[in-house]
C-alpha cells in the first residue's frame, strides 16, 4: 500500500507564510482536499508536494522516504492535472498522448474508448489548440485515466467543465480510488465521494 504524508511543512512567500505546521497523511484509496480562497497557496502546496518546490521546514515523504532523495522515482509514480494542460498545441490531442506515452507508462492500448467515454474520440485530428478549453480538460482528464500512476495531483479539475464534464471528474477519480489510487485536489467545489477523502483549508 502507497503512502504520501507531510511533515511540519512550512512555505513561506516573500514575508508572507501561506501555511506553517501543516500535516496530512494519505494512504492507497484515499483522497484529500486542499481548500482556501484564490492565492492562499493551494497550487503551491501542491507544486511542494510534487518536490517542484522545497518547503521553508518539514518535508513530503513517500512510502516513508522524503521526496527529495527519490525525485525521479518519485515523479513515475504521480501524474498532475495542472490549470494548463501542458500539452503542444500544434500537434493532435491523440499525438499529444502518444508523445507523452514515451515519456512515462501509459496504458494507450484503451485510449479509443477513453476518449469516446470523455466525449472527444472525434476531435483527434485537430490541433490541441483549437480545442476549447472546455474540450482540453477532458483531454487532460484522459491522460490522467491512461498514465499508470497511483498519485494524482488535480488543480481544479472542475474548472471549464460544464456539468456533464464535471460529473466525469467525479466519476474518475471515484474509479481511480477504488483501484487503490490516491488523490490530491485543490478545489473550491465540495462532491460527495464513496471514499475515505480528508481536508485541509488554507486560510
Amino acid at each position: 500500500m502507497a503512502e504520501l504524508s507531510g511533515q511540519a511543512l512550512t512555505l513561506l512567500r516573500g514575508d508572507r507564510c501561506l501555511f506553517q505546521g501543516l500535516e496530512f497523511a494519505l494512504k492507497s484509496g484515499e483522497l484529500l482536499t486542499v481548500e482556501g480562497p484564490n492565492g492562499s497557496g493551494k497550487t503551491t502546496m501542491l507544486r511542494a508536494i510534487a518536490g517542484l518546490i522545497d518547503p521553508d521546514e518539514g518535508m513530503v515523504r513517500w512510502n516513508n522516504t522524503n521526496v527529495k532523495h527519490i525525485r525521479q522515482a518519485f515523479h513515475a509514480n504521480l501524474v498532475w492535472m495542472a490549470h494548463r494542460p501542458g500539452f503542444k498545441g500544434d500537434l493532435t490531442l491523440i499525438e499529444n498522448l502518444r508523445f507523452e506515452s514515451g515519456l512515462r507508462t501509459m496504458t494507450m492500448s484503451v485510449a479509443e474508448h477513453q476518449l469516446v467515454r470523455l466525449g472527444v474520440a472525434t476531435l483527434t485530428d485537430i490541433p490541441f489548440r483549437a480545442l476549447s478549453a472546455g474540450q482540453q480538460r477532458r483531454v487532460a482528464l484522459a491522460r490522467l485515466i491512461l498514465a499508470d500512476a497511483p498519485l494524482w495531483l488535480m488543480d481544479e479539475p472542475f474548472t471549464n467543465l460544464d456539468a456533464a464534464g464535471q460529473d466525469l471528474v467525479i466519476e474518475v477519480l471515484q474509479e481511480h480510488l477504488r483501484d487503490g489510487g490516491m488523490c490530491v485536489m485543490a478545489t473550491h467545489r465540495r462532491f460527495e465521494l464513496d471514499a475515505p477523502a480528508h481536508r485541509i483549508r488554507l486560510p
